[in-house]
């Protein structure tokens, strides 16, 4: 980068863009990935500051970090005490952000730096989050497929469609990101979180290299937590400010069938003299019963919790995009 430009960065109070690259044993990439990245900066006419997120890395990467950031003043380096995992690294990420938008890549060089102007070009056109889409990817079917049904699964049950939530290249604004909570393994669910605060998402194809140094830290495994956080996601855009809604009514279904059930069997024996001793559906009524005013109980306690969490801390149950007011010192007409 050239000297005047750097300058020119490093004196800005705050950047106009922030670029968060989580890493984790990538020290063989970590050279190359620094010069695309900020080869690719002084072409955004825009000030920007990049920070790496190393993930408790153990292959030497702290070694070559300072070498790094001596060599560009822009670039800060945040080193977690341990491997937090991919969500971690990437909610750290966005609370030492300083920009008024935030750009997430990964840092094995299968994500294009040349491709964040079109995200944030997109982003312009009055979105909050640009979700990047690999076509084009070059990654082996075991990985591919799995990741085209979980899209798909999570666009279904969400409610927004995207066709590649496994990209980590996005661009977002730093006043709705930094107020999502992240946890568990949900990075790849930021657009569906993001729905629940009324963002606008948008999405965008993007180039995808092959793999070319390091290893890939996916496996399989990972499927099943995915569909657990799914699970959880689908729940708090459906639930969260009314928890009542969901466990309620499943208990009360519960108790009605169940009350229903040895309602019969009660008439059964006070006009018909049935014996019940050996019913199997007098048991499994009573169990429908009990369970069901469990669940409405949990409903009631999880209710009584939101409203602790929102009243005690001040939270609005609403977000503000803007505010449209007359100009200052402006006459009416």
């Amino acid at each position: 980068m050239k000297e005047d430009q750097v300058t020119a960065i490093a004196g800005a109070d705050r950047p106009a863009l922030s670029i968060v690259i989580p890493l984790y044993n990538e020290a063989e990439s970590l050279d190359a990935l620094t010069e695309r990245v900020f080869d690719a900066i002084t072409r955004f006419h825009r000030s920007a500051e990049v920070l790496y997120i190393d993930d408790g890395s153990t292959d030497g990467s702290a070694a070559i970090f300072p070498r790094l950031c001596a060599a560009h003043p822009t670039l800060r380096v945040i080193r977690l005490r341990r491997n937090f995992g991919q969500t971690a690294a990437m909610a750290a990420g966005f609370d030492h952000a300083r920009g008024s938008i935030i750009v997430a890549m990964d840092g094995d060089l299968q994500n294009d730096p040349d491709d964040i102007p079109r995200l944030l070009d997109k982003l312009d056109e009055g979105y909050d989050v640009v979700s990047g889409w690999r076509r084009d990817r070059h990654d082996r079917w075991t990985r591919v497929l799995p990741s085209r049904f979980a899209n798909w699964l999570i666009g279904r049950v969400t409610g927004v469609v995207l066709h590649d939530y496994g990209c980590s290249l996005k661009a977002y604004r730093a006043e709705l990101i930094q107020h999502i909570p992240l946890y568990g393994d949900l990075h790849r669910f930021i657009p569906a979180l993001a729905s629940i605060y009324g963002a606008r998402i948008g999405e965008l194809p993007v180039r995808h290299h092959p793999r070319a140094r390091g290893k890939s830290k996916y496996t399989l495994a990972r499927t099943f937590r995915v569909i657990m956080d799914l699970v959880m996601v689908s729940f708090l855009k459906s639930y969260a400010q009314r928890p009542m809604h969901a466990f309620g009514w499943a208990g009360v279904v519960m108790m009605v069938v169940g009350f229903g059930m040895d309602g019969y069997l009660a008439l059964q024996k006070l006009f018909f003299g049935a014996e019940l001793a050996n019913r199997p559906l007098l048991l499994f009524g009573a169990v429908l019963m009990l369970a069901g005013l469990q669940i409405a109980s949990l409903g009631i306690l999880a209710e009584l919790q939101i409203r602790t969490y929102h009243e005690s801390q001040g939270k609005p149950i609403y977000t503000v995009r803007e505010i449209v007011a007359a100009p200052k010192g402006g006459s009416e007409s």
